[in-house]
């Protein structure tokens, strides 16, 4: 079992940048690949970022490449996500979650999920 709290959202205007994190509790965290999705108002939710269990893979949705960055430090049972050049598109709650994952980007594959933290990006 894994339990997730996300933090670090805010209001930010275009352009700045706001590091969310993520900490679980449970001594498996190392052993589940990680995802960040996010959620817009009146949106479905999507894919944002995912990593590996020990960090050698990542991966990232189209719209986000080169700008945002997912790290994880399995000592501290952190994964974080670096977000740079927001834009007001990037408005929505950011959700992270853990898996076992053949498809980074299937919900359906990631087993625990956080309460989502709200990022809000003015023009």
């Amino acid at each position: 079992q894994v339990q997730l709290l996300e933090s670090g959202g805010g209001l930010v205007q275009a352009g700045g940048s706001l590091r969310l994190s993520c900490a679980a509790s449970g001594r498996t965290f190392s052993t589940y690949h990680m995802g960040w999705f996010r959620q817009a108002p009146g949106k479905e939710r999507e894919f944002v970022a995912g990593i590996s269990w020990r960090a050698y893979i990542t991966h990232y949705a189209d719209s986000v490449k080169g700008r945002f960055t997912i790290s994880r430090d399995n000592a501290k049972n952190t994964v974080s996500l670096q977000m740079n050049s927001l834009k007001p598109e990037d408005t929505a709650v950011y959700y992270c979650a853990a898996g076992r994952i053949g498809n980074w980007e299937e919900q359906s594959e990631y087993d625990f999920w956080g309460q989502g933290t709200l990022v809000t990006v003015s023009s």
